[in-house]
């Protein structure tokens, strides 16, 4: 193993009494320069600072003309220094000025010089400037060199991220690592957020760099991976973990990590080098995550941030950090930034307190995102380097509309996302004043609205919209946020307190629809190529009885002595719906022998997605207690459209006259079957394609909470009848070219219908 010279150990020791000295910055730079300079035998050695606007500023020198300080600068991959802070990787040269990237700075006077060495300043990967030495002849640096400077590179990022460089910077310009930064990323979940950062994982910071003992920090090292080694076996072992599937396969890749010995080697030189033993795993981690970060391999990358996860794994386990303080010092204005989570880890979070979720990966289908949007949270998701582009604490705006994320926003950019805020609390103060109005059109329709839900967390928000019930309850999310198969006594407690937090007002429950893009860890599934159309919904429940007749025993037994409506989703063809009555008819037999008190009253309907009932609807209407629509998932399969992805899911509009003439269909064959009928898709919760549905013949919808206050604003104003006639006489004509939509629009416009 290769050890620091005598030289280089007196560099960091001296580097320490430095830091700890009472010195203002520039003096603490300068003296810090001067002792790499002495100990490297180095005729140069100088600090680039990156600034804000993508400048590296030369902020000390030794050796370098006095005068040039805070005057020299070279943009970001300008030069050999601007390279440096773009790759994020060191340059070893012996003759400089022959590097095709070399830049000469006349007011530096650094001409004379041959030999240069610079490495970049990084933290957690990104780039806060660039150290360099030189000397007039022509040489290679050693290794145990190039490693000194890195070391020493540290601490002047530790310097840069405590803001000490702020008293130096010159008037009107600001550091790099304190600049407004806009994130682009995708809406997951819509809505504006304006806070504070709270890294779900937070960053731990290493205030103590240089050791004393190596081999007290070597030993230190091998006790913290013995123990990381142990819990990855821990977690291998655990009977709830399948011995089979490709979670499986990621826990073994981190045990095969964990015990990689080039990794481990990498550590141990940096602790002979010098650091202490958290130091050095966040040295190597730091040093890989800037090789890696530009990588565009998906596969790669995922590598990467396993080792990253692994170090943050180890630093926990040598600093004693524990990232379990949600509640702790949590601002009451909280911005949760994560590269990845959970479902069940959000709910640890005080719901009160968060104003927005930001995530680096997952998909808009993705369990945390679909809790997130059920408890109405911005969400923007794929926003690329938020973790490392953020501290905690640092004030942020999300915008779930646009899909951005503002860090440290300029203060005009603060004002304006302010004001757009205040004016939403307003409309909402005028939609809460319409609560207990009565939800009757202009011309005297009566329409119910109900709300979508899915979680405990949901309920409280029946009373506070207004909503008349809950016109779709997802069961499956009950599922998909634990992290085992619910037992049937917890699914009966579960639906018994839903019924109970609704005081008597209807609940629908919707069997449970897993499978497809939502998948649940316990429960394995064969990979689809095309999950959306394969097992999924009451096609998986069918094939398995057991999973659907316990789910169904908890909703009766929950439900005794009251009401139970429930709806089966993804239903193709009648002969299921009859399927999953007979298993009903069984599971009310065994209730009845045993002595269990049933419902007083059972509803048993179904949700109309899957085109192919559109040619069933006169038995359909016969065979169920009420239809429910789905128009989300209507509209994908009658228009061929995946709505995930971006290059189709615009093509096609949901009020366009091939989809409005097929809910007409539906709305015709209820009415002459006398069946009720609602409608509980994304179309709902949209004024102009709500103002759409009762045009057509709708007189219930179910709708996210917060819509609910817009929905009742529009419909106060709406004359039904008159535009009925209007969509009538729009669907029919076949000659006119007039998007419905617009036609919509101009009616709203000429009847002062608040849209």
């Amino acid at each position: 193993m290769r050890d620091l010279s005598a030289g280089p150990r007196v560099l960091l020791k001296r580097l320490r009494e430095l830091m700890a000295e009472p010195l203002e910055p520039q003096e603490r730079l300068d003296r810090i320069v001067r002792q790499i300079a002495s100990n490297m035998v180095a005729e140069v050695c100088s600090v680039y600072v990156l600034r804000s606007d993508g400048v590296l500023e030369l902020y000390a020198t030794e050796g370098l003309n006095k005068d040039a300080v805070h005057l020299a600068q070279l943009k970001m991959g300008q030069g050999l220094v601007g390279t440096i802070a773009a790759s994020a990787q060191s340059l070893n040269l012996s003759d400089a000025q022959a590097h095709p990237a070399f830049r000469y700075l006349p007011e530096t006077g650094e001409e004379i010089y041959h030999s240069f060495l610079g490495v970049p300043i990084l933290r957690a990967g990104r780039s806060l400037g660039v150290l360099v030495v030189q000397n007039k002849a022509q040489r290679n640096y050693r290794e145990d060199e190039l490693e000194a400077l890195e070391t020493t590179a540290m601490v002047l990022a530790e310097m840069i991220a405590t803001g000490e460089l702020k008293k130096i910077t010159r008037p009107g310009l600001e550091l790099d690592l304190t600049r407004a930064v806009t994130i682009e990323g995708d809406s997951y979940g819509e809505g504006i957020g304006l806070g504070y950062v709270v890294l779900h994982e937070p960053r731990i910071v290493v205030t103590n760099l240089l050791n004393e003992d190596s081999e007290k920090e070597i030993r230190r090292l091998a006790d913290a991976l013995g123990s990381l080694r142990i819990s990855i076996d821990d977690m291998l072992s655990r009977r709830e973990v399948a011995m089979e599937g490709e979670h499986r396969e990621v826990l073994e890749t981190y045990r095969m990590f964990a015990h990689d010995q080039g990794w481990v080697r990498r550590m141990e030189e940096a602790i002979h080098n010098g650091l202490t033993a958290e130091a050095a795993v966040e040295k190597v981690q730091s040093d890989t995550k800037a090789r890696m970060i530009r990588l565009t391999d998906p596969y790669l990358r995922e590598r990467m941030h396993d080792f990253d996860d692994l170090a943050n794994r180890l630093l926990r386990q040598l600093t004693g950090f524990s990232s379990r303080s949600t509640s702790e010092g949590f601002p009451a204005d909280a911005i949760i930034l994560a590269r990845a989570m959970g479902a069940a880890e959000l709910l640890d979070y005080p719901r009160s307190h968060i104003r927005g979720l930001v995530l680096e990966e997952g998909a808009v289908t993705s369990h945390v995102v679909i809790v997130a949007r059920a408890m109405g949270i911005p969400v923007v998701g794929q926003a690329a380097g938020a973790v490392a582009l953020a501290e905690n604490g640092d004030p942020v705006i999300i915008d779930g509309d646009d899909g951005k994320v503002h860090v440290r926003p300029m203060a005009d950019l603060q004002k304006a996302y302010e004001e757009k805020v205040r004016l939403r609390a307003r409309r909402q103060e005028q939609f809460r004043a319409l609560r207990d109005v009565e939800p009757l059109t202009k011309d005297g329709k009566r329409i119910l609205l109900q709300m979508n839900a899915g979680l405990l967390v949901d309920l409280p928000q029946l009373t506070a919209s207004g909503a008349e019930g809950i016109g779709l309850f997802r069961t499956e999310l009950q599922f998909m946020i634990s992290s085992t198969m619910p037992k049937a006594e917890e699914q009966e407690n579960f639906y018994r307190n839903v019924l109970r937090q609704a005081e008597g007002r209807t609940v629908t429950f919707r069997t449970l629809d897993i499978g497809g893009d939502k998948v649940v860890p316990y429960f394995r599934s064969q990979e689809e190529e095309n999950p959306a159309l394969g097992w999924r919904a009451i096609r998986l429940s069918l094939d398995r009885p057991g999973l659907l007749r316990t789910q169904l025993r908890a909703l009766l037994k929950a439900s005794a002595g009251a009401e139970l409506k429930m709806m089966l989703p993804m239903v193709t063809e009648v002969s299921e719906i009859r399927a999953v009555r007979e298993l009903m008819q069984k599971e009310i037999q065994h209730l009845s022998k045993f002595g269990h008190q049933l419902p007083k009253r059972l509803q048993f309907g179904v949700m109309l997605e899957v085109p192919a009932l559109l040619w069933q609807l006169e038995e359909l209407m016969e065979e169920v207690d009420f239809v429910s629509v789905g128009s989300n998932d209507l509209f994908q399969f009658s228009m061929a459209v995946d709505r995930g992805n971006a290059r189709v899911a615009e093509r096609f509009d949901v009020l366009g006259r091939p989809f409005l003439r097929i809910l007409r269909d539906i709305v015709r064959a209820a009415d002459k079957a006398g069946t009720p009928l609602t409608l509980c898709g994304e179309m709902a919760g949209k004024p102009l394609s709500a103002m759409a549905l009762l045009g057509l013949g709708f007189r219930s919808i179910s709708m996210s909470a917060t819509s609910i206050g817009p929905i009742k604003a529009m419909l106060l104003a709406l004359d039904v009848d008159r535009l009925s006639q209007l969509l009538e006489t729009a669907l029919d004509d076949h000659h006119t070219h007039l998007p419905v939509r617009d036609i919509l629009t101009g009616f709203a416009e000429d009847n002062n219908i608040p849209l």
